[in-house]
């Protein structure tokens, strides 16, 4: 069980390209032809059938994340993720974990800022139990004071082993509240410790009852099924659950225009390699105008996406001055969200040195833009090195419920390869200019504790 950090968003609809490569030899024809609906009390259900092993893996996402959690109350997502695991009405603690071990299967859960999902990998012939475990737990859980207070310590530690003693980790967070000024990105999935610290079993059972129902989630099964299968038994278990109430639109505080460039530094005697990340509030998919989303997804491809990208070529390869220099869009999110740039020097090279040869990177494409050549060569780059996820149906699982839960639908992942086929060279200039602009910046410096001060 664990909360996932923001950089696994930037990858899920980025899979998506995968659903236009060529299919296998020897593919069952129905591989890969999604089916969508809905139950009657709401839950949508997505199927995407694969053949070619027999194993299947079945997730249900709920449209409710760590953003979404009420004033006071960080940590509560993620929190009730780890309560879902307890005893139900029907079932023991630790029952569902030992039915797919028994069965050589695995089963796990992450929490995320706008998404928490559920999952277990499976034979076909388990579908209906897990079926029926997630089922009964999306309503039937038993919570008690003990319950929350031995979970409650669990992630109190996990906060402690995971968090605060890591330093990037320690970085990642401040900058994060550092960017972000007004929008509950700004708190950590796993929460603040002096909040965690108050959550108790009134603040559970109001989470649960809230966003814990069928018209809040997304069934999504992917392997060696067919859709007709997959509908009778969501029908005879998920389908047996009453619809909740209706609830009200995600709609979050909206960030302010941002205007200054902000820093924030960590020095750290466990820190033997100076490294540096900067960051800027950019539209994710979701809040994109029409093209921004792609643009900018090829954007971090050109810039820093691989061992082709500029900066990995020009830093790494011909100037030899960094270990590492790369760049992320997450596009992802159900509001805005970060593109972000990084470098860590090698040998006796300077953290400034890497830091003003990244931005001078970006102040060439926004001068310059990219040439024709280098374009066509990042969109293959994006095919090729995502084609072979195919072969993993948490990948394809992931690339839909991921886009269901921020208020994208199957259309959206279909379409997309084509949308970042037709990205344009003036697309990706105009992108770079209007939004990587270095005066708006935020910048994260982790450093040796012999560099405080330097």
């Amino acid at each position: 069980m664990t909360f996932q950090a923001e950089w696994l968003r930037g990858t899920l609809l980025g899979l998506a390209l995968v659903m236009a490569a060529p299919a296998l030899a020897d593919n069952n024809p129905d591989d890969g032809v999604v089916t969508d609906f809905l139950l009657d009390n709401g839950m949508e259900v997505v199927v995407i059938p694969d053949h070619r092993a027999p194993i299947v893996t079945h997730m249900v996402w709920y449209k409710i994340g760590s953003a979404d959690e009420p004033p006071g109350k960080s940590g509560i997502a993620h929190f009730f993720e780890h309560l879902m695991f307890k005893a139900t009405s029907n079932h023991a603690a630790g029952e569902l974990d030992r039915a797919v071990a028994a069965i050589g299967g695995s089963d796990n859960a992450f929490t995320s800022y706008d998404y928490t999902a559920f999952h277990e990998t499976v034979v076909p012939q388990a579908l209906g139990e897990m079926m029926g475990f997630e089922a009964d737990r999306m309503r039937n859980l038993i919570l008690n004071d003990d319950v929350i207070k031995t979970e409650r310590d669990v992630i109190l530690e996990e906060r402690r082993s995971r968090i605060d003693s890591n330093p990037q980790a320690v970085l990642d967070e401040e900058i994060d509240a550092t960017l972000w000024q007004n929008q509950p990105y700004r708190i950590p999935v796993i929460g603040w410790m002096q909040e965690m610290e108050k959550l108790n079993r009134t603040d559970a059972m109001a989470f649960y009852n809230k966003y814990y129902t069928p018209n809040n989630a997304v069934l999504v099964v992917a392997g060696d099924v067919e859709p007709e299968t997959v509908k009778a038994l969501a029908e005879k278990t998920y389908g047996k659950i009453a619809r909740g109430p209706d609830l009200p639109p995600r709609i979050r505080p909206v960030e302010p225009e941002q205007n200054t460039r902000r820093t924030v530094t960590l020095t750290d005697g466990r820190v033997s390699v100076p490294s540096f990340t900067t960051q800027w509030v950019v539209p994710s998919y979701h809040t994109a105008k029409p093209g921004e989303g792609e643009a900018l997804d090829v954007l971090s491809e050109i810039l820093g996406g691989g061992n082709r990208s500029r900066l990995y070529q020009e830093l790494v390869v011909r100037q030899g001055i960094a270990a590492e220099a790369g760049a992320f869009f997450q596009g992802t999110m159900l509001d805005d969200t970060n593109f972000t740039v990084y470098g860590a020097p090698r040998g006796d090279a300077k953290l400034a040195d890497i830091e003003a040869a990244v931005d001078a990177e970006i102040a060439r494409i926004a001068k310059d833009g990219v040439t024709s050549d280098e374009l066509e060569k990042s969109k293959d780059r994006f095919v090729r090195s995502m084609i072979f996820a195919r072969d993993k149906q948490e990948d394809m699982a992931n690339i839909y419920g991921s886009t269901l839960a921020t208020g994208g639908n199957v259309q959206d992942v279909q379409q997309w390869p084509d949308r970042i086929r037709k990205v344009t060279a003036d697309q990706v200039k105009a992108v770079a200019a209007r939004y990587l602009n270095l005066d708006h910046a935020t910048t994260g410096y982790l450093l040796p504790q012999t560099q405080a001060g330097n």
